[in-house]
């Protein structure tokens, strides 16, 4: 970050409280560690906070409370605010792996994102096929009849939505809870692969008929072809984007 650009707002300034301003601050700090701009042992203080982004003195402290519950910081008495180890991060956390995808070390982080996709899918495919209620199934089978058509006609930010709903429904409805709560990292990915041009404008056929084989491995309890076609959608990922 750079020095002071602006004075510090007033406590009553409701612009320099508002939530869109606090988000907008969290966000640029966030940035700024998940990218190395502000290594590990950098220190802050709500007075720059102040001071770089014309905030009050709540949104400094209330950015920073979330950037501690995060791990990315720590605060100690007569020492201030510093940036946290690396391997101390929450790297689970969303709003963590949006940031550290909108930095140069993308690549890094989509390929231990892949690859933990690749671990844990597969099984959740599985999960589902042996766990997910009827209405989940009836559910997955038309998101995938929706994949094909949005798909086809080249619209890819409806295709993004029903994509994310797919792909979370089945880890909701595997029946793991440690698999569900990584649904939001998962639609963090999509959404990032999508607003940086990695998808191709009409996705791929082979990948359209994984999800349509996935949905209905799923909907039929055929759990072992689950697994198998979500593999199949996984190796789509990693070779469009050129992972290893």
């Amino acid at each position: 970050m750079s020095t002071a650009t602006v004075g510090p707002a007033d406590e009553a300034d409701d612009g320099g409280a508002s939530p869109a301003m606090q988000g907008r601050v969290l966000e640029a700090v966030g940035v700024a560690i998940a990218s190395g701009s502000l290594p590990p042992g950098s220190r802050l203080t709500l007075d720059t906070l102040q001071q770089e982004y014309g905030v009050s003195r709540t949104v400094a402290r209330d950015t920073m409370k979330v950037l501690e519950s995060m791990n990315l910081v720590y605060s100690r008495r007569r020492v201030g605010i510093v940036v946290q180890e690396r391997a101390l991060w929450n790297v689970f956390d969303p709003k963590l792996v949006r940031w550290r995808l909108a930095s140069d070390s993308r690549a890094e982080q989509y390929s231990s994102l892949t690859e933990l996709r690749i671990a844990v899918e597969p099984i959740a495919a599985a999960g589902a096929a042996r766990r997910a209620s009827a209405a989940e199934r009836a559910k997955l089978t038309a998101l995938a009849a929706e994949l094909r058509r949005l798909g086809e006609a080249g619209e890819l930010e409806a295709f993004l939505a029903a994509d994310i709903q797919f792909h979370c429904l089945l880890l909701q409805s595997c029946g793991n809870e440690m698999f569900t709560a990584l649904e939001g990292m998962v639609a963090e990915v999509l959404t990032s692969r999508t607003k940086q041009g990695l998808m191709p404008f009409r996705p791929r056929d082979e990948a359209l008929q994984a999800h349509e084989d996935v949905a209905a491995a799923v909907a039929r309890g055929d759990a072992t072809t689950a697994e198998t076609a979500m593999h199949h959608i996984l190796d789509e990922v990693r070779n469009a984007m050129g992972l290893p």
